[in-house]
């Protein structure tokens, strides 16, 4: 059911001019860590024909090696929401950056499937950080009508981080080496580290920070009586008992296996159904990307204007989740589109993708609205592993067993048109689970 509209009066606006603009510094920080932390993960993707050449994989190999990365990804979101929380986010966010870093130049060194496994797990496991990071520092330092807005703009950077990849690591792999590839792309994250080091501390530490900007950050919160980092941290366990963190974890269960999808699978499509490699895959998967940043920062703004006419937040978030998973429907119909024109399917595929980190745009935010800021990285990394777990699922009982056995009779297409499907509905379905546990708002209040 569409939520019913509130009968507030529009949103004042408060005059930005004299606020001051740090605060999008920080954004701009997580949007190159982002980008990063994508581009990163996204090389294994585009150097599979190369890897199949080189060491004679199928598809239940390149399907195997996936779901180690999901699983460490699942269980580092869980202990990296914690460990963030509980180290405070300019430490956590960097300890994350520099060991997933390590990791994906570390796959260089593998000369074996399983040396691959083990090298996709542990950058799973550092991976996980980015995110519980991104927003909790998103929390610490947007007033609540500019976080959708503010994480739609980070989260852009992992469809950056997958235009980029394309568009490079084909040509470091023909050129140099599929060794330089992870090499090169893994070391920019030690690039971003000397600037968050350098630039990032909590509002309250922050000598760059204006007076009036500080005031702004906090002006729709009460939580400035203590500082972040002096409050008592919350058990998983309590966290466990709010519908708001089951209605999170629901919804990233069922919709953050479609990215991965779309993260790891798409070349192999491009190649299976079109005849694409190499750097030929380029320019169609950027476009997917490029299509996907618009959707990110666009889906940070829908909501932003529902509330400027008078919606309240959460009625506006959710209002927007809505017409979102509608969005992501016109999928279940790339490949008869494909078959007229390759760029139909692209297009299409680019407009879920779009529709997708939107969604995300706006399920990262909820959390930040009924949670305080001391349990946002935690209830972030619950969520993330969940999302883990539904792509773990989605690889094990659906990608791998389909897509092999299609593939041993030659009708790989049919594996696409079912996953398609599965993309098309997943949206709608989180959507409805998300209402029926959260039908109105209701922020949690920690203290007993």
């Amino acid at each position: 059911m569409l939520p019913s509209r509130t009968h507030a009066p529009p949103v004042p606006s408060p005059d930005l001019s004299i606020v001051g603009k740090y605060r999008w510094t920080i954004c701009a920080l997580v949007f190159f860590a982002t980008t990063v932390n994508y581009l990163d993960r996204a090389v294994i993707a585009l150097l599979k024909p190369y890897l199949e050449t080189e060491f004679r994989w199928n598809a239940g190999d390149y399907a195997n090696i996936e779901i180690a990365f999901k699983v460490a990804y699942s269980l580092g979101m869980l202990g990296a929401g914690r460990v963030i929380d509980t180290l405070g986010t300019k430490l956590g966010y960097a300890l994350a950056t520099f060991l997933w870093s390590l990791a994906a130049m570390g796959h260089a060194l593998v000369s074996s499937t399983l040396g691959f496994s083990v090298a996709r797990a542990f950058l799973g496991a550092t991976e996980a950080g980015n995110f519980p990071a991104a927003i909790k520092a998103t929390a610490e330092w947007f007033p609540q009508r500019e976080r959708a807005l503010a994480t739609g703009i980070f989260n852009s950077g992992s469809n950056v981080g997958a235009i980029i990849a394309p568009l490079t690591v084909p040509l470091i792999a023909e050129t140099i080496g599929w060794q330089w590839a992870f090499i090169i792309t893994g070391a920019l994250g030690f690039v971003w580290l000397l600037l968050w080091l350098k630039y990032y501390e909590v509002p309250a530490r922050q000598a760059r920070l204006t007076k009036a900007e500080f005031e702004y950050i906090h002006s729709d919160v009460d939580e400035m009586a203590a500082p972040i980092e002096t409050q008592s941290k919350v058990s998983w366990f309590r966290l466990l008992t709010f519908r708001q963190t089951w209605a999170f974890v629901v919804g990233k269960f069922l919709t953050d296996p479609i990215w991965w999808f779309y993260l790891f699978w798409l070349p192999d499509f491009l190649n299976k159904q079109y005849d694409l490699t190499g750097t030929a895959v380029a320019l169609p998967v950027a476009t997917v990307y490029v299509l996907s940043s618009i959707g990110s920062v666009g889906g940070g703004w829908i909501p932003l204007n529902f509330i400027r006419k008078g919606l309240s937040a959460f009625r506006a978030r959710k209002t927007s989740m809505l017409l979102i998973a509608l969005g992501v429907f016109p999928i279940v119909f790339a490949q008869q589109l494909g078959q007229i024109n390759m760029w139909l399917a692209v297009l299409v595929i680019g407009l879920a993708a779009a529709a997708h980190q939107a969604w995300s745009a706006n399920i990262f935010t909820t959390v930040s609205d009924m949670f305080p800021k001391r349990a946002v990285a935690s209830v972030t990394g619950i969520g993330g592993m969940a999302g883990g777990l539904g792509g773990i699922l989605l690889s094990a009982l659906v990608q791998k067993r389909m897509f092999v056995y299609y593939e041993s009779i030659n009708q790989l297409e049919t594996a696409y048109f079912i996953m398609f499907w599965i993309c098309g509905g997943a949206y709608l379905l989180a959507w409805v689970f998300m209402h029926l546990l959260v039908p109105r708002m209701k922020q949690i209040s920690l203290e007993r």
